[in-house]
């Protein structure tokens, strides 16, 4: 079967399925990739050995992380399982086991810090809300004027992971800084607009906003927008917030998810009296 073909039924089985348009451009890009790889072969002759090898390929060779082998598998066992109707079993093509990394956090100094030298108005607001709020990169550009809810200090999030939505506080020196932002950029439809007004802002630019934020304030430990994200939760539940709430907040559909934030935190270390207290270190 011909690329064009598949990926034309991929597009269109996926949007009736009703996946979002970053996971069905994603999927598409993922079976791009693959058709290079098998060169002469046309996807549908291709079976478990040859999968086994590809995936040996991206790992080995690639280095390709765990995120990225589950987003592969994904969407190649979505390609032969619903487009192509080939049975093959991906649990035995590629085993994976996540790796337990804990996310970096910012405290909330540097946070600070990122923010304080941000001096462009939209800039600001940007990485402003996205603390604030703990949103992923893709919910904070979706975010429409109408998303905004000042008056109950509520900003309503579009879930694109889940097809779901949810609510999240708006504190009131975002409200604050939103109104000046408001007056100065006067968005049309979306919150955050690109050039001339006619689209949302770009994830990219963004990236680039924050790569620059970091660079000023001398930041240099390893991190990226959404580390913003996890600094979120994680000061949350410094400050004693329920675990069960800022699940909720980050719109996790298991509570697991979230409580890897209780390995960071320093509420519970707090608490917690070391033995070596009770020993008398004097010289």
């Amino acid at each position: 079967m011909r690329l064009n073909l598949v990926l034309e039924q991929l597009r269109k089985e996926m949007t009736i399925r009703n996946y979002s348009p970053n996971t069905i451009e994603n999927y598409v890009s993922v079976i791009r990739s693959f058709s290079k790889y098998i060169k002469e072969l046309e996807i549908d002759e291709v079976d478990a050995d040859i999968l086994q090898i590809y995936f040996y390929y991206l790992k080995a060779e690639r280095s390709f992380s765990y995120s990225s082998i589950k987003l592969y598998r994904a969407a190649l066992q979505f390609l032969y399982k619903n487009i192509l109707k080939q049975e093959i079993a991906f649990d035995v093509v590629v085993k994976m086991r996540k790796q337990e990394k804990l996310p970096e956090v910012l405290s909330v100094e540097e946070v600070q810090s990122l923010i304080a030298g941000t001096v462009n108005l939209k800039h600001k607001t940007i990485l402003s809300l996205i603390y604030g709020c703990g949103l992923r990169i893709s919910e904070a550009v979706n975010l429409k004027l109408y998303d905004i809810d000042r008056k109950r200090k509520m900003v309503r999030i579009e879930m694109a992971k889940v097809n779901k939505e949810r609510y999240v506080m708006l504190s009131d020196n975002l409200i604050d800084l939103m109104a000046r932002y408001y007056r100065h950029y006067l968005p049309a439809f979306y919150l955050f607009e690109g050039q001339g007004g006619k689209s949302q802002y770009s994830p990219r630019s963004i990236q680039s906003i924050f790569r620059a934020a970091k660079k000023r304030a001398g930041i240099t430990q390893k991190v990226s927008v959404h580390t913003l994200r996890h600094s979120f939760a994680t000061h949350l539940l410094d400050q004693g917030t329920d675990i069960r709430y800022i699940q909720e907040l980050l719109g996790h559909k298991n509570l697991a998810t979230t409580q890897i934030y209780t390995h960071i935190s320093t509420y519970r270390l707090e608490k917690v009296k070391s033995p070596v207290e009770r020993i008398d270190l004097s010289l």
